[in-house]
């Protein structure tokens, strides 16, 4: 969803194209568009730079609460050079950096970590570069408050981590891009006592006499940085059946009831959606809640995050519950080519709340976007939600008015298309990035016609425009 931020921390517009054809100008296609875009955040990542596979080796010490870790970044540049860049927090020291085994020279600097190998870089050569690092880490400071890793309150020696969307390099070397997704290994070692939950399947539990147990979990991804998650804590592991595949969920003991009420629809939500998008894109799902109060849970891929503010045995949060749920296939799988493109995840998200509204017997998709708009309508501000600048990229209008833009379109089209559009998107461009052009042309592709005054309202106007009626 939104960025996170523990309760004790305070969470901290561009002029674009007014036409369809220039918005799809702007932005390109896919990675390759935003490559040519001004990137919102220009310090994060190398576009240059492609990773394959992060294997990241840690032990974490909770009474000192200092991390130890060996990165092995698997990757290749587009070109020849000298060198190559990764990001990763200064609060961490880094003590060596090997390239295919050999000794290379490296600057650590305000955030980034740029590693010279002996003889340099090949174009489109495989490389394998390893760093050791160590310290104590701390959530990245960022216009969203502060991101990444962090403590929980409620238990000792617990940590959670939410990196969406600058906070990845708190606690690991990464190329801190969207556009940049990579497979995942993770072997973390606690004291006993603690358990660990990342992203993907648990391959491997195995004791480690005189320091604790190292669980080892593996993605295939792939998976962009900011998706990337680690919570260690007490935590109760169950699973759900019913669903297309495993969902693995993980909270504090005395949640347990309540957990097993506020989440238990979580296999017909995910039949839901697998219905109407395709099939679930992972290997396997569940909900992970922290000892802490957030803000918002956050939708790390194939673990969403919640924190206990989130369960309260009566299903309040059951719509959060499906958003997170529903990035899986918009964010996580279909991911933006740059942040500019925000609503895609968003606004489809926020949809899907109102599509499982709906489905399950509460106020319909109709309804809700009526009263959304109506709360649009009384905000005196109005966004640009197709590029809303880079400190309001998690601003409540996208949200809402994402979610709008979906619902114009639906009236506009019809059901049929409109949902076979969204079936495409999730098909077409799995496990990919894409812009906001290219759903403008696919939804043109379902409807059998021009969309441009209809996107160009919604997304490249301030002025809110009328919520159409059914056809």
């Amino acid at each position: 969803m939104c960025p996170w931020t523990r309760r004790a921390f305070v969470a901290g517009a561009l002029s674009l194209p007014v036409t369809c054809a220039a918005a799809d100008a702007y932005q390109g296609s896919g990675a390759a568009g935003a490559a040519a875009q001004a990137r919102y955040f220009p310090n994060h990542g190398d576009p240059g730079l492609h990773v394959a596979e992060y294997d990241l080796r840690l032990t974490y010490h909770p009474p000192i609460r200092t991390l130890d870790g060996v990165a092995r970044v698997t990757a290749t540049a587009d070109a020849a050079g000298d060198g190559f860049g990764l990001d990763l927090s200064s609060a961490l020291t880094v003590s060596a950096v090997d390239v295919d085994g050999v000794a290379a020279q490296f600057r650590h600097r305000r955030g980034k970590l740029r590693v010279t190998p002996a003889g340099g870089l090949a174009a489109g050569r495989r490389f394998v570069c390893e760093v050791r690092y160590s310290g104590r880490p701390k959530p990245l400071r960022t216009p969203f408050g502060e991101i990444g890793w962090d403590y929980t309150t409620g238990s000792p020696g617990g940590v959670l981590v939410a990196s969406q969307p600058l906070g990845a390099p708190s606690w690991y070397p990464c190329n801190d891009r969207p556009g940049d997704k990579a497979a995942y290994r993770m072997a973390v070692t606690v004291p006993e006592g603690h358990q660990v939950v990342a992203n993907g399947v648990l391959t491997d539990r195995t004791t480690v006499p005189g320091t604790g147990t190292t669980w080892t979990y593996q993605h295939p991804g792939p998976m962009a940085s900011y998706l990337a998650t680690l919570n260690i804590g007490r935590f109760v592991f169950t699973t759900q059946d019913g669903g297309p595949v495993p969902i693995r969920n993980a909270y504090p003991m005395r949640l347990a009831t309540a957990f097993d009420h506020d989440f238990g629809r979580q296999p017909q939500m995910m039949r839901l959606f697998q219905d109407l998008f395709g099939p679930y894109p992972f290997e396997v799902y569940g909900s992970v809640v922290v000892d802490a109060e957030l803000d918002q849970p956050v939708e790390n891929q194939t673990f969403s995050l919640f924190g206990v503010n989130h369960v309260d045995g009566r299903r309040g949060s059951e719509h959060l519950v499906a958003h997170e749920l529903a990035h899986h296939w918009f964010g996580n799988s279909v991911s933006l080519a740059e942040w500019r493109h925000i609503w895609l995840n968003e606004g489809f998200a926020t949809y899907c709340e109102w599509l499982w509204s709906e489905h399950s017997g509460g106020a319909s998709a109709d309804q809700l976007a009526a009263d959304n708009w109506t709360d649009l309508a009384d905000d005196g501000q109005r966004l640009r939600i197709g590029d809303p600048g880079p400190d309001r990229i998690f601003d409540d209008r996208v949200y809402s008015r994402g979610a709008c833009t979906l619902h114009a379109l639906r009236t506009t089209v019809g059901d049929e298309a409109f949902f076979a559009t969204l079936r495409a998107w999730a098909t077409e461009y799995r496990h990919g990035n894409a812009a906001t052009g290219e759903f403008i042309a696919l939804a043109e592709r379902h409807a059998h016609r021009k969309l441009d005054e209809l996107f160009r309202s919604w997304l490249y106007e301030k002025r809110l425009p009328p919520l159409p009626q059914r056809v």
